[in-house]
């Protein structure tokens, strides 16, 4: 869920939360410039190809642009940051400013950055953007209610909604593993931990997929669910002041340090970006992890043979490895220059926008031995797909349990799945933060339900 995240499940996503739906790639912009070699040489980004594998672009642009300036989809113009030494100095350098008040930003790029509607919505107030002491005091406070403790007792709840997803197509012999699977797990496992009632879940489930679906499409739609959860929000904290219970926005609520505690509005912005960021994190985590487990039937077959031996050891290792190989989080959300600075050589002016480009720095040969090659055994794998830093996911244990709750359980269940189209035929959706799937449709040999 970049504080929800990896990217991670409920928690500020991999060094900087999910920040928001971005535009759709798009065929006709054009291809980045700035430093290193003419803009000719340079591969064209954010288009459907580029979408599909970004990989040998991130390459090219490690090796001749490591620092590079570019024009988004959306036109606003940012500096991205593709090797790993340079992408880890960026995420810990406090001159690089969560709040989007140190954009120098121009008038066509006013509010194309960040989550559409949460400035209106007043969800502003949240981990991802804002800097210490701000983010100091609040990260600590959330801290004392999102605890390890909270996570580990929480582990039978996952696994009973990851059965009951299963259940629901296992007799079938076919499924889409995203729309029935890896998008409902994470929505109904955050709302359980956020202790919104069940009767209200599926709403929470509209609003996120208008968030998911329409990332490259319209801002206004997305801003229309922020509205609404906005608005629920309110009324649940207001519910849960009056009859406390044992959840995320009762403990958020009671949380207080050195007699502080968290605001109104900081406590709906908090659990707004629990749930956003960490929500489609985790969806992504379970559909390209499972996706490349498929391409890799030799990975796959050897996980497969380690959890029938009741071991834990190549599946922990293995969701690490996932997460770098082709994690949720294309690229750590928002960062400002709040003076000039140099990240890799490059001088970046006091006002421009950095986009740490973690898939990039995740296969970087300089720092890892066979970067393009899958080995769910790799043990040297200090990667970035959760961050470095004080923006570091708060919700990367969820957002492990939740990932290896998942792909364990599918691949015992469901032992023979393999993939039911073409990779080729397969979509990503469009954006800048997020690296995920749109459907993976599956086959399987059909079995009974487990109740």
């Amino acid at each position: 869920m970049s504080t929800t995240p990896g990217t991670c499940p409920a928690s500020e996503p991999a060094s900087g939360p999910a920040s928001g739906p971005a535009s759709e790639p798009t065929s006709e912009v054009p291809p980045g410039t700035g430093s290193g070699p003419s803009p000719e040489s340079a591969p064209e980004l954010f288009t459907w190809e580029f979408a599909s594998d970004p990989y040998p672009a991130y390459a090219w642009l490690r090796e001749h642009a490591p620092v590079h300036r570019t024009t988004l989809p959306s036109g606003v113009e940012a500096w991205l940051v593709t090797r790993y030494a340079d992408a880890r100095q960026a995420l810990a350098d406090q001159r690089l400013s969560k709040n989007p008040a140190h954009h120098d930003e121009s008038p066509h790029a006013k509010g194309k950055t960040g989550i559409p509607g949460e400035r209106k919505a007043e969800l502003m107030t949240h981990l991802l953007n804002i800097d210490p002491p701000d983010h100091t005091r609040l990260r600590r406070l959330v801290s004392k209610a999102f605890t390890p403790r909270r996570v580990a007792e929480f582990a039978p709840r996952v696994q009973e909604l990851t059965d009951r997803l299963i259940d629901s197509f296992v007799e079938k012999g076919s499924a889409d593993l995203i729309h029935e699977f890896a998008f409902p797990l994470p929505i109904y496992a955050i709302c359980d931990l956020l202790g919104v009632p069940e009767e209200d879940q599926d709403d929470f489930r509209d609003w996120a997929g208008m968030m998911i679906r329409h990332g490259g499409g319209p801002r206004g739609g997305v801003a229309r669910s922020v509205k609404k959860m906005r608005g629920y929000l309110a009324e649940l904290i207001h519910r849960k002041r009056e009859e406390p219970g044992d959840d995320l926005i009762s403990g958020l609520i009671k949380a207080s340090d050195h007699g502080e505690h968290l605001t109104e509005n900081e406590a709906a912005a908090m659990a707004f970006i629990l749930l956003f960021a960490g929500f489609e994190t985790t969806v992504n985590l379970i559909g390209n992890g499972m996706y490349q487990l498929l391409r890799h039937p030799g990975q796959r077959e050897r996980l497969q043979d380690s959890i029938a031996a009741g071991e834990t050891g190549l599946l922990e290792t293995g969701i690490e490895e996932l997460l770098r190989y082709d994690g949720p989080v294309e690229m750590a959300t928002w960062r400002y220059a709040t003076e000039s600075l140099v990240i890799g050589g490059q001088e970046v002016p006091a006002g421009d926008p950095v986009l740490v480009v973690l898939a990039a720095a995740d296969r970087d040969p300089e720092r890892f031995d066979g970067p393009d090659t899958l080995d769910l055994a790799r043990r040297d794998n200090q990667h970035l797909g959760y961050g470095h830093g004080i923006h570091y996911c708060l919700g990367a244990p969820l957002a492990r349990l939740e990932g290896q709750t998942a792909l364990a359980t599918l691949l015992t269940r469901l032992p023979d799945l393999r993939l039911a189209a073409d990779p080729a035929e397969l979509r990503w959706r469009g954006g800048l933060i997020m690296r995920g799937l749109r459907t993976l449709p599956v086959e399987f040999t059909p079995s009974v339900r487990l109740f």
